[in-house]
């Protein structure tokens, strides 16, 4: 359910990965960390709808600096045990430059959105420590910090991984500065969508109406035992990074495409409360059918804008095609697929239809050498396919089309790991070396 204002006009429906914060052991405590130096969260993906927050609808952003969106949008938070990002942030006396790595590579930490999620966090801390209710927090704020991220899944490849990103990024800071109050304009300030992707469940991304954004908050619509049987099938097409980044291509869209402005005025809003509805009815028929539209006039914003942008490759239009030739086939809408700004598929659909479409995909999309490692995260039974079912699919077979399956459900918000062997950072505050 979660999906931010950091990528290109979507739709309503998104879905992000987890996240994980945390307080590595073994940094100088006392005055360096005051016993808290050191927290590592970590959080589920994200799927969206109306807005493009997967399962709903997304667009793009009224102001660019405070990350507002021209719409509200609706995600699914995915479960942290299938993918997940794992931050893990520390601050010390003995840390002479904030620096931050992902996946094990440093990065730019004056990146301007990483930038306005540390002021953010910092005022926050400053505002708690000059209202005088509580004792000031042990750590100065005069420290710097040291944050190591890492995604078990693709990153930049259209999944998320900049929400879940930030939002276990905001999660872990606040806790190494004792900051309790609503994250969603830290975590807004880095990735839109990551705002939705602090809860789990379904979650709304309202758009607000103020110039400040402090309107511009997060809900959840529905926790994540709401719908037990709801299953997310992400269909990995490619992890290679996105030649349009997110953001550079909503913006272009929203300085360009006429379609986006009529999509956010008069079709989303319409769209916002038919999904919530849908969710909370457990709809699946009228969840579906929503959850493609919207997904299918995020992507048409995406080519009206100039120049057009196209984030879906062919093998991603013949997973569209074999979802409607299985509905087709079953008279009803059994699954229903998502795009977001990248070529791979998420798919949503029951549990007991998980074997067989897993089965078609199979079919149409043959394992090539990893057959053994083609279906990750909850297991799916064995099924096999009707005669009837594969001459209704009716198509030529792409052998290594779909890399691989992961196979996942509706999931919590971020969680904070206490296992001293699961912190990102070793004693002396760098990352440790990859197992």
């Amino acid at each position: 359910m979660k999906q931010g204002m950091d990528r290109p006009p979507a739709l309503l429906w998104d879905w992000e990965p987890g996240e994980v914060g945390r307080n590595p052991g073994g940094l100088p405590e006392g005055e360096g960390t005051g016993g808290k130096g050191l927290n590592t969260v970590q959080r589920g993906s994200r799927l969206w709808a109306e807005g493009r927050e997967r399962a709903g609808s997304e667009g793009g952003k009224r102001d660019e600096d405070l990350v507002l969106p021209i719409n509200s949008s609706l995600s699914v938070t995915l479960h942290q045990d299938q993918l997940k990002t794992t931050t893990t942030a520390a601050i010390s006396k003995d840390f002479t430059e904030d620096r931050i790595w992902l996946n094990g590579r440093e990065e730019d930490v004056g990146q301007p959105r990483l930038q306005a999620c540390l002021r953010e966090i910092r005022r926050l801390a400053r505002k708690r420590r000059s209202t005088g209710d509580e004792d000031p927090p042990p750590l100065s704020l005069s420290y710097k910090v040291h944050i190591a991220s890492v995604n078990n899944f693709p990153t930049a490849a259209g999944l998320a991984s900049s929400a879940a990103g930030y939002a276990c990024l905001a999660y872990a800071l606040a806790r190494v500065y004792g900051v309790d109050s609503d994250l969603s304009e830290v975590a807004r300030r880095g990735s839109g969508s990551a705002c939705r992707s602090l809860y789990g469940g379904f979650v709304e991304w309202q758009m607000g109406e103020r110039a400040d954004g402090k309107d511009s908050v997060a809900r959840q619509v529905a926790p994540e035992s709401h719908w037990p049987e709801l299953r997310v099938l992400i269909l990995v097409v490619s992890a290679e990074r996105k030649l349009m980044g997110s953001t550079a291509g909503m913006q272009t869209s929203v300085e360009t495409s006429p379609l986006l402005r009529f999509r956010a005025e008069a079709v989303v809003p319409g769209r916002m409360v038919e999904m919530t509805h849908c969710v909370r009815e457990r709809d699946f028929q009228g969840f579906g059918r929503l959850t493609m539209k919207d997904s299918n006039q995020f992507h048409a914003t995406c080519l009206d804008t100039f120049p057009p942008i196209s984030y879906l490759s062919d093998i991603s239009r013949r997973i569209v095609r074999l979802v409607h030739c299985f509905n087709a086939h079953h008279g009803q809408t059994k699954v229903a697929y998502t795009f977001d700004a990248g070529p791979n598929a998420v798919v949503f659909t029951l549990d007991d239809t998980v074997p067989e479409f897993v089965a078609a995909v199979r079919h149409c999309f043959p394992p090539e050498s990893n057959g053994d490692k083609f279906l990750k995260g909850l297991p799916v039974r064995p099924a096999s396919l009707s005669d009837e079912l594969r001459a209704a699919l009716d198509v030529d077979p792409t052998p290594g089309g779909v890399k691989y399956i992961i196979a996942t459900q509706v999931g919590p918000g971020p969680q904070t790991l206490d296992d001293p062997h699961a912190h990102l950072l070793g004693p002396d505050g760098l990352p440790k070396p990859a197992a």
